[in-house]
């Protein structure tokens, strides 16, 4: 079943509940009220005959009477409960004694009087002289005829509800139809990305948190995109990488085996086959450190790290390699900041940027760190030749690598380890000379894992 005839049945079913309960409780209320306007008539009309009915003149005033109950036609009761006599009355005669013998008892403080076949009256009893409180005028009105109108009363109701029913079905078509019918559009553009067909997904026409979803989908759609095409130029990228060393190793193995090669060169060609190998193992290694950084919790076991103790640690480590290439290192920064991250893997990630920056310097690399309020900003600066524009937008995917770059995955690593630490990395070259590498990071506590 459709969303939007589900929709229009469920607003269709709560007005249809809504309508009849609120019919239900006017249905009874209505009765009530006709019960009590009737009352309120009875009142008057007793009114008027108990000014009869005290008439001292009594040639005048039965005559008065007799002539106003022939006109209006009123069903009116008169007895003398002292004498428990029936002076007069319009009703059957033994209506009018059965409530003579019960009015004491059980009519005096009702509104509505039932006789002896079952009938029900709307019923106002009112004291006339010369003896009010026992000379009892009552007045009644046939349920029935009140029935009758609170029937036709609801009857009117019934064709004003089925109308309003009609209306809001109407409305809650052409609402529905509006909410659906970007939804059946974006169905069809998620088809699109299904299939892969992300240059022909286009943008849906809506508005609230439907176009909110409309924008995360078509986000969805680029990045899945750009997924997708990194995920192929990895592949593209892995399997050069590792087709180079392999082919040296081919190579060579096959030239010894067959006797090309012999002594020094033999030798030569032995030492080619361990080197390659070890940096395809490098290769391998580090394709499997990134692939589980991105999916799997095992490779990162984050603890409470001072953060600049291990931008000094790395420091230290890259001294070596700093005096093998004639490049002093300056590290000037705060004294304490600590954060829940992953000791070693962040000491890798720092690590993999100053050794970048020793590299491609000139004669210095400095690291500064500064503390910004829960946030570690550490930035590695060389005096090298900089970074060529064109690597900048893809410097640090996987397999791009500069001139002095070896594996073209230390970046891509040291992105991965930042960004699981709850941090960021970003590379500019500097106005004057050489590349910065600012690394940030917060102050994250265990609980925020």
């Amino acid at each position: 079943m459709k969303l939007q005839y589900q929709l229009n049945a469920a607003f269709a079913v709560v007005i249809l509940i809504v309508m009849t309960i609120t019919v239900f409780f006017v249905y009874s209320l209505i009765m009530d009220m006709l019960i009590q306007d009737e009352r309120s008539q009875l009142e008057e009309r007793a009114e008027l005959l108990k000014q009869i009915t005290e008439e001292q003149d009594a040639s005048v005033r039965l005559p008065q009477l007799t002539q106003l109950v022939q006109d209006q036609n009123y069903p009116l009761l008169l007895f003398d409960l002292n004498q428990d006599e029936v002076l007069f009355s319009t009703l059957p005669a033994n209506t009018a004694v059965d409530w003579l013998d019960r009015y004491d008892e059980e009519l005096v403080d009702e509104e509505v009087w039932e006789d002896q076949s079952g009938e029900s009256y709307v019923a106002y009893n009112i004291g006339v002289a010369p003896d009010s409180a026992q000379r009892i005028l009552v007045m009644v009105t046939p349920l029935d005829d009140l029935q009758i109108v609170q029937n036709a009363f609801a009857q009117r109701m019934i064709r004003i509800i089925i109308i309003g029913l009609l209306l809001a079905l109407a409305v809650s078509y052409f609402m529905t139809n509006r909410l659906v019918t970007p939804l059946s559009h974006l169905q069809k553009e998620v088809k699109k990305i299904e299939k892969r067909k992300f240059d022909q997904v286009e943008p849906v026409k809506a508005s609230g948190e439907i176009k909110e979803v409309e924008r995360s989908v078509r986000h969805m759609s680029e990045e899945l995109e750009r997924y997708i095409n990194s995920q192929k130029q990895f592949f593209q990228n892995a399997s050069h990488e590792l087709k180079t060393p392999l082919m040296s190793i081919q190579g060579y193995a096959e030239g010894i085996r067959d006797g090309i090669f012999k002594g020094d060169e033999a030798e030569r060609g032995l030492d080619v086959m361990v080197s390659e190998t070890e940096r395809l193992k490098k290769i391998v290694n580090e394709m499997i450190l990134l692939a589980k950084l991105d999916s799997s919790e095992d490779v990162y076991h984050p603890e409470q790290v001072n953060v600049a103790d291990v931008v000094a640690q790395a420091k230290d480590r890259l001294f070596p390699l700093a005096n093998e290439k004639g490049v002093e290192l300056y590290y000037s920064g705060e004294d304490a900041f600590y954060s829940y991250v992953d000791r070693e893997r962040v000491l890798q990630a720092f690590i993999n940027i100053i050794g970048n920056a020793v590299r491609h310097a000139h004669g210095k690399v400095e690291i500064l760190s500064q503390i910004t309020g829960d946030r570690i900003s550490v930035q590695v600066i060389d005096d090298g030749n900089g970074i060529p524009e064109e690597l900048l937008p893809q410097l640090f995917q996987r397999f791009i690598k500069g001139k002095e770059g070896e594996t073209g995955l230390g970046l891509a690593i040291s992105r991965a380890i930042i960004e699981r630490s709850g941090g960021t990395i970003s590379a500019e070259n500097n106005s004057g000379a050489g590349a910065k590498f600012e690394i940030q990071l917060n102050q994250r506590m265990e609980d925020r894992q």
